[in-house]
């Protein structure tokens, strides 16, 4: 771990200050991932700035009918709060999947959106990655491969998101707000990552002095029939190899509207509203589903170790779909 300075923002205009003057930097809440980074000399920020101050750490109505959620409200808080719960199980069964109790005890819901990629050559220094060291190339896309993504990838990075949290944030079309140097602004949920094009190193849109602020839920009809299925090596603490948010809003058996999401693919949390067209104004049978399914997996391009994935995931949008209809 490289030396760094410490600082505590007390408010959000110091905190915005100071990491835009010195955009090497880092904001830290509950550090969860982000000192797994630096212990590895993987982040190498020279300075932390300790946003957990900040009265940012509520879960508050919203005028039209939804909820915000604080950056700072713990992954845990945000699970069991009864209105996350009721209105929106979907994100509540999302980050029970994720990481462990002690973890999201700590780790903040701003947190999760950035944490990074859990890809082994990114925490390896010695290896080659183009998300940690632009230019050097990507060891992955010959090497060890079977967690990687077979969607949305490029020759520069295959690497995936990790979150569950954002999968659920990206199949209810959240909106992330943010202050900045430049003032407030609002970033729809599938604007905010990005695919690794030929600048993998930066996994969303933010710039250097950008704080997370809230995540708002828009108010839905999905709380009937949502399912989040999470399909990984073991139960306990891993990452996902598919994982898939679904969410019917259901009329005497048709489906009226359809949000599907999948993590474990792609660089981001991966969405095609063709797939939910195909669902909606018919009954869900097993036909359809599997048409919805081959339409989100369009394009799908597997390694030499991952090529399993395609049929593993439309084993699995087709399991989500039927238990959310059937919720």
């Amino acid at each position: 771990m490289n030396p760094f300075d410490y600082s505590r923002a007390g408010t959000l205009t110091e905190a915005v200050v100071a990491a835009a003057r010195e955009p090497t930097a880092s904001f830290v809440a509950g550090g969860t991932n982000l000192v797994d980074l630096m212990k590895a000399n993987v982040a190498r920020p020279t300075r932390l700035i300790d946003l957990s101050r900040l009265p940012l750490a509520r879960i508050e109505e919203t005028r039209a009918g939804g909820l915000r959620l604080g950056a700072l409200v713990t992954n845990a808080d945000t699970a069991y709060d009864p209105r996350v719960a009721a209105r929106y199980p979907l994100v509540t069964q999302a980050i029970l999947a994720g990481a462990s109790p002690q973890l999201r005890n700590v780790a903040t819901n701003g947190g999760n959106l950035l944490q990074r990629t859990r890809c082994h050559y990114f925490y390896a220094p010695a290896t080659a990655c183009n998300k940690r060291e632009p230019g050097s190339g990507c060891a992955a896309r010959e090497g060890q491969n079977r967690m990687h993504a077979i969607l949305g990838a490029s020759e520069h990075c295959v690497a995936v998101h990790p979150s569950d949290f954002c999968v659920a944030l990206a199949a209810l079309e959240a909106v992330i707000h943010v202050t900045g140097a430049d003032g407030d602004r609002a970033i729809p949920f599938e604007e905010f990552h990005r695919l690794p094009g030929d600048t993998p190193e930066r996994d969303n849109v933010l710039v250097a002095g950008d704080v997370i602020t809230a995540i708002e839920l828009p108010p839905n009809a999905f709380q009937a029939n949502s399912y989040y299925l999470k399909v990984r090596d073991r139960k306990s603490y891993a990452f996902a190899l598919i994982s898939v948010a679904a969410a019917l809003e259901m009329d005497g058996g048709i489906v009226r509207a359809v949000r599907l999401a999948m993590g474990g693919v792609a660089h981001k949390p991966w969405r095609r509203r063709e797939a939910e067209a195909v669902l909606v104004g018919r009954a869900p049978d097993a036909e359809q589903l599997g048409r919805a399914a081959d339409v989100l997996l369009e394009g799908a391009e597997p390694l030499e170790h991952n090529a399993f994935k395609p049929t593993l995931a439309r084993r699995a949008i087709v399991r989500a779909l039927t238990e959310a209809a059937r919720s």
